[in-house]
């Protein structure tokens, strides 16, 4: 295995570092390489970078930036993945002292070689862990270092630096500040109104009427409700999110399921003929997790409904599953929620399973549809959207049929 500059084919050797006095191009390949088999081994152990016999890996595969300055201090590695990272060119870096290829800074603006002073200072030094720095410009990046000496409290013979951009941690941490805030603005109003009426219930009591005293805890109990579903909510997203979103699967009669929603629906004064439940007989047994699916189907009536205008469709029909099975069945079950309102723009289709994205101003936490993507694909299902003949959104997800392996 070799560890060379980017686009080298093979590899500097410790000893070639030292006896030649200019640094070599990317596209350089030194004749003495073949040749030197030993200082091979060393270079390969000493960079952390060995593998087994026979096998050579160039730097340019690795996903983090990798940046090897020799004893000197002069840089003689410069991976691709680095120059991505620093938007310094790989030619531009070799040849060059660490500090001046790599200018860091920490978060206070001093700057990081100097500070940390590799091949100088206490000789038990190994190396620096990994931290946020700063690259001219402003730009944060991941960075750690190992020191590698002859010895183990010997001179520094090699500093290798691993590099990583931090986009997608950051793309986490606002998600997840995006999280807690919406968190906070949804409990806020449920937990004021509680505590509001409690509060006066509690201080005037007598005053009040039984009709009076009826509506208040009505509406604290419609808070508390809310208050418990945003928790499940995040306790969903929590498990998705982990992989630990457990699914207990038993027979599910999918269309007494869906009908339970809509009666539900007409009980609490939406208009029977509002919606109209088409089902294809017959369909296979389906075994899934009746609880969550009930969650799934719940959401996406609740969008239809809130969200969309006229007649909600519901059909429910055989068709082929999602997911190739190891048992050479291939059916499952598909239910498609349709409305005839304005349906979702077209730009916006991609990001509708994401979290936070709202359909409108109508309300709600963003979560629904993110949670019900994640309820359908820990089933082994897929959903998907699009727009429905009549102009409205289209939701449709299959969910493979069949008895659980562990039940034959």
């Amino acid at each position: 295995m070799g560890v060379g500059t980017s686009g080298a084919k093979s590899a500097p050797r410790a000893r070639d570092v030292r006896d030649t006095p200019a640094p070599r191009r990317a596209d350089q390949r030194d004749d003495r390489l073949d040749a030197d088999h030993g200082a091979d081994h060393d270079v390969d152990h000493d960079a952390g970078l060995g593998s087994g016999p026979g096998v050579e890996l160039d730097p340019d595969d690795l996903p983090d930036g990798l940046v090897i300055a020799d004893e000197n201090g002069r840089v003689v590695c410069f991976n691709a993945a680095a120059a991505r990272i620093t938007a310094v060119p790989a030619t531009a870096a070799l040849g060059r002292h660490l500090e001046s290829a790599l200018p860091l800074e920490d978060l206070e603006g001093r700057r990081w070689w100097q500070l940390t002073d590799p091949y100088g200072g206490l000789a038990i030094r190994v190396g620096q862990p990994e931290r946020n720095l700063l690259l001219p410009g402003g730009r944060e990046v991941l960075v750690s270092a190992r020191y590698v000496r002859t010895a183990p409290t010997g001179p520094v013979r090699r500093v290798v630096v691993s590099l990583r951009d931090t986009e997608a941690r950051r793309r986490t941490e606002r998600s997840h500040a995006e999280l807690i805030a919406t968190v906070a603005h949804e409990l806020r109003s449920p937990l004021t109104s509680v505590k509001g009426f409690t509060a006066t219930l509690l201080a005037k009591w007598e005053r009040f009427t039984d009709d009076q005293k009826k509506l208040m805890l009505e509406t604290v109990d419609a808070d508390a409700d809310r208050v418990t579903r945003l928790i499940a909510e995040l306790l969903d997203i929590s498990r998705i999110d982990s992989g630990r979103l457990e699914v207990r699967r038993q027979p599910v009669d999918i269309g007494a399921a869906v009908g339970r929603h809509i009666q539900a629906y007409v009980t609490s004064g939406q208009p029977a003929d509002r919606f109209l439940l088409r089902i294809e007989q017959p369909l296979p047994p389906l075994w899934a997790d009746p609880d969550k699916i009930d969650q799934v189907l719940s959401n996406l009536l609740e969008n239809a409904v809130r969200h969309g205008e006229g007649t909600v469709t519901i059909d429910v029909t055989p068709s082929a599953s999602p997911r190739e099975r190891e048992d050479g069945e291939n059916v499952a079950t598909s239910v498609t929620v349709s409305d005839e309102g304005t349906g979702i723009p077209e730009e916006s289709m991609n990001r509708v399973f994401t979290r936070f994205w709202r359909g409108s101003k109508r309300g709600g936490t963003g979560l629904g549809l993110y949670i019900v993507k994640g309820i359908v694909e820990a089933h082994g299902g897929t959903i998907t959207v699009g727009r429905a003949p009549g102009g409205g959104a289209e939701f449709r997800f299959t969910l493979p049929v069949g008895t659980p392996a562990y039940l034959l």
